[in-house]
């Protein structure tokens, strides 16, 4: 299974959830590659590798990237997009591709606990999503944004 996350810049909220799919998708059992993308390359933001440190999932090799970048960038089982702008922007995949979508809100420029509350809300719509997946089945859509209680 190849799962894609999509944001704007690829710098914070995408790269997070790159980092929550990975550890949970290997607890559950799944096997999948995780990759995340934008629509835009910036860099990936300090704020995101410090939170995500706490939680002890290490970002410090990550780097923002657009979807043209990755390798076979049409060919995933699921897009995820975590922001509004790159749910509108996401380029038509093929039919067989999911795609599901949970806006997390932008903590750029806010204060660290902000980061946190984003962080901690991607951490539970990656666990929502890996333990669907280990049960053989897609998630819905507002399971995952109940998951995420952002909104």
């Amino acid at each position: 299974m190849r799962i894609l996350v999509l944001c704007t810049h690829n710098s914070a909220r995408s790269q997070m959830m790159e980092g929550w799919l990975r550890r949970h998708l290997a607890e559950a059992g799944v096997a999948a590659e995780v990759r995340s993308a934008g629509t835009v390359r910036t860099r990936v933001k300090p704020e995101a590798l410090r939170v995500m440190a706490e939680v002890g999932i290490d970002l410090g090799g990550h780097r923002s990237k657009t979807l043209f970048e990755l390798p076979d960038p049409w060919n995933f089982d699921l897009v995820l997009t975590v922001c509004d702008a790159a749910a509108e922007a996401c380029p038509a995949y093929p039919a067989r591709t999911r795609r599901l979508h949970v806006g997390l809100p932008d903590p750029s420029g806010r204060p660290l606990a902000e980061w946190r509350r984003v962080r901690d809300a991607a951490g539970r719509v990656s666990a929502a999503l890996a333990q669907a997946l280990s049960a053989e089945r897609w998630p819905e859509e507002d399971e995952l944004r109940r998951a995420a209680g952002v909104e």
